[in-house]
């Protein structure tokens, strides 16, 4: 009897176990923001156009590897301006002004760019894994001085690796809690007899 009071432990804990697998496949995505953004000008000329980048880096912690987050970023003026995001080391090959203007052209920051750029066509995907980022913006040949609205739109869920783990935890532990309480040698003892 003492042994199925106890197998009530591993029970519980498998049944959160699952839980928060279940509730990691349906994942959290908290409502869409948005915000203005400027248009970074480019006249038309053969120099390129000028790239704006944040002035300090996005620092995101090693921690995160246990999570699958991503941001989904649209933007409404496809034709004249875009969005992108770079590794924090082209803030060395291109630093930023007080403004946010660097004298560095899409062309200078392909290498560093990790989702987005002037191909990207109105939206992007930036899964964010650790490391050190920062946004970065653009113009296309003729965009004057203007804005744009941006939408973010975020979803969380655990990662893979973390909802397989969890998922054969949780199965152990009912089996393992099943076992304890109602053991299948007796059951089978039963048929046998």
């Amino acid at each position: 009897m003492m042994v199925r009071l106890l197998s009530i432990l591993p029970g519980i804990i498998g049944i959160l176990c699952a839980l928060i697998v279940i509730l990691s496949l349906i994942g959290f995505e908290p409502d869409k923001t948005g915000s203005e953004a400027p248009i970074v000008p480019c006249t038309d000329d053969d120099l390129g156009c000028n790239v704006g980048m944040t002035s300090e880096d996005m620092s995101v912690p090693s921690a995160f590897m246990l999570l699958d987050i991503r941001l989904e970023v649209e933007w409404n003026e496809p034709d004249r301006g875009w969005i992108g995001v770079v590794e924090s080391g082209a803030a060395r090959d291109c630093p930023p002004d007080s403004n946010g203007l660097t004298t560095c052209t899409a062309d200078d920051i392909e290498d560093f760019l990790v989702a987005g750029g002037p191909e990207s066509g109105g939206s992007m995907e930036f899964r964010i894994d650790p490391g050190k980022y920062r946004f970065v913006a653009g113009g296309h040949d003729g965009a004057g001085l203007d804005s744009m609205l941006i939408e973010v739109k975020t979803s969380i869920h655990l990662s893979n690796f973390v909802e397989l783990t969890l998922g054969i935890i949780s199965i152990l532990l009912l089996v393992g809690a099943g076992e304890m309480a109602f053991p299948l040698r007796n059951i089978f003892g039963r048929f046998g007899d």
